[in-house]
C-alpha cells in the first residue's frame, strides 16, 4: 500500500524549454511509482520524458515569458481536465515564482505550500538573494548591482577580475538571444558590454566576486520545509563531476554528510519562513573554508533523486504527503548514495557501482526513456554543432574549439551551477 494518497493527482509544471531535463523524469517516476496519477504541463517534443510509463497525460505549457494571467489560464484548463484537486509542483524558477503568486487564485483546484507569495521570487532573484543572505548572516559572494555601463566597468575593477556576471532573473532571458544566465567576465569592457544588453535580458546585471572551483568545493543541499517549517527529506551532497567541467550542472553527485552546509540551509529557510521544496548551491572558499551560498532555487533541483532515503522519501514525495496531510515516514539517510546523468557522464554510468546508485535516465521499471535518450541526444548534439559551424568562418584552429563551443552551447540551456532549464 502506498504511503501517498493515490486519490490526489500531481500536476508537474515546466515553462522553460529543454528536452533533456532529467529532474522532470525523476519527479514523474517518483510519484508514478507511488501510485499517483501524474500530469505533465511541459513542452516534451523530442524529449525522452514523454516515453515514461508513469506519465498519465501531457498538457501544453504556457509560452516562455507568459504573463501571470496566461499561466493561470493554462493551469485552469489542466484543472478542468483533471477534474479534482491536485498537488502542483513547479519544476523551474519561472513556474515556481508564478505558482506562489497565484496560490490563492488557483485554490482549491491546486494544493500549494502556504507562504508569502513573493518569497520564491525574492530568493530566486540573484540580486535580492545577496540582501537575504546578509540579513540571515549566511556567507555570499560580494555582489554589486551597477546602474550604468561605466559603473559596471568600474565594479569589475573593484571586485577584481575575473568576476562572475549574472542576470538577476535568469528565467526572463529570451531564447535565441545568445545571452547566458551566468558568465565569467575577464575584462571591464566585457562588463560594460553586458550591461548595455540589460533591457534585452529582461532584468538587472549583477557582478559578483569569483570563487574558483576546485576539489571538494561545490556542494548542494536539497530539502523540503514542511507546514511547521521543519526541513524534511533531502540532505547535503557533493558535486563530484560537473558538465561543463568546473562550473556546470551536476553530472555525478554523492550524498555526503556536511553539518556546516546543513546548518546554513536550515537557518536560512527557518529565518525566511520558507515552505516547500528548495535547492541550494554552495561553493567553499579555498582560502577561508567558508561555504558561500550561490543560488536559492524554490523548486526541486535536477538531481533531487540522489536524496531518496531508506523509506523511499524524497522532496517531491514529501511535498505530496505534507499537502495531503499524511505523515512523512522517518527513513534513514543513505550517505554514499550516488546519482549519475548518463549523457554527461557516460563512463561513470558504465562503471560498476561501488554502492547504491541511481541513473537519471535508465531504470529497470521504466526502460523507454533510457532507450530513447541516445538517439535524441545524438540528434540534439549534431544539430548544435552544425549550427555553430554555420555561424562562424572556417579557420585552421576551428576543430580545437569544437568541444569547448559545444559544451558552451549546451550549458546555455542551464542556470549557473546546477539546473537544467526545462522538460
Amino acid at each position: 500500500m502506498s504511503l501517498l494518497d493515490e486519490r490526489v493527482p500531481a500536476v508537474l509544471l515546466r515553462i522553460d524549454r529543454n528536452p533533456f531535463h532529467h529532474g522532470t523524469l525523476g519527479a514523474v517516476r517518483s510519484l508514478g511509482r507511488a501510485g499517483v496519477e501524474v500530469h505533465l504541463v511541459a513542452d516534451c517534443a523530442g524529449s525522452p520524458v514523454r516515453r515514461s510509463r508513469y506519465v498519465c497525460r501531457i498538457h501544453p505549457p504556457p509560452a516562455p515569458g507568459a504573463s501571470a494571467g496566461e499561466i493561470a489560464a493554462a493551469l485552469r484548463r489542466v484543472a478542468a481536465r483533471v477534474a479534482r484537486p491536485a498537488v502542483l509542483i513547479a519544476l523551474d524558477d519561472a513556474s515556481a515564482v508564478a505558482a506562489a503568486r497565484l496560490r490563492a487564485e488557483l485554490a482549491p483546484a491546486y494544493l500549494l505550500p502556504q507562504q508569502p507569495g513573493a518569497l520564491p521570487g525574492r530568493v530566486a532573484d540573484k540580486a535580492e538573494l545577496a540582501g537575504v543572505c546578509a540579513a540571515a548572516a549566511v556567507p555570499h559572494p560580494v555582489t554589486l548591482v551597477p546602474d550604468s555601463a561605466e559603473d559596471a566597468a568600474a565594479a569589475a575593477w573593484r571586485l577584481g577580475l575575473p568576476v562572475v556576471a549574472k542576470w538577476s532573473r535568469p528565467w526572463l532571458v529570451p531564447d535565441g538571444s545568445g545571452l547566458r544566465s551566468t558568465v565569467v567576465v575577464n575584462s571591464a569592457r566585457q562588463a560594460r558590454e553586458l550591461y548595455l544588453r540589460s533591457a534585452e535580458a529582461g532584468s538587472s546585471l549583477l557582478l559578483q566576486t569569483f570563487l574558483p572551483p576546485g576539489p571538494d568545493r561545490d556542494w548542494f543541499f536539497h530539502g523540503y520545509a514542511d507546514r511547521s517549517g521543519a526541513v524534511r527529506a533531502g540532505g547535503p551532497g557533493r558535486k563530484q563531476l560537473a558538465w561543463p567541467r568546473g562550473a556546470g550542472l551536476t553530472a555525478v553527485g554523492r550524498w555526503t554528510p556536511n553539518p556546516q552546509v546543513q546548518a546554513l540551509a536550515e537557518r536560512l529557510t527557518g529565518e525566511l519562513g520558507y515552505r516547500g521544496i528548495f535547492d541550494l548551491d554552495f561553493r567553499r572558499c579555498g582560502s577561508t573554508g567558508r561555504y558561500h551560498l550561490l543560488d536559492f532555487n524554490p523548486r526541486p533541483g535536477a538531481q533531487f533523486r540522489l536524496f531518496a532515503d531508506s523509506a523511499g522519501l524524497d522532496v517531491v514525495r514529501a511535498l505530496h504527503l505534507d499537502l495531503t496531510h499524511r505523515p512523512l515516514p522517518d527513513g534513514v539517510p543513505l550517505p554514499g548514495r550516488e546519482f549519475v546523468v548518463e549523457n554527461y557522464a557516460p563512463l561513470n554510468a558504465l562503471r560498476p557501482a561501488s554502492g547504491e546508485r541511481e541513473l537519471a535516465w535508465h531504470a529497470a521499471d521504466d526502460r523507454a526513456p533510457g532507450r530513447a535518450l541516445w538517439a535524441l541526444w545524438g540528434r540534439h548534439a549534431a544539430g548544435r554543432l552544425t549550427g555553430r559551424l554555420r555561424q562562424r568562418p572556417v579557420r585552421r584552429d576551428l576543430t580545437d574549439d569544437l568541444s569547448e563551443d559545444f559544451s558552451d552551447d549546451i550549458s546555455d540551456d542551464f542556470s549557473d551551477d546546477e539546473k537544467a532549464s526545462s522538460c
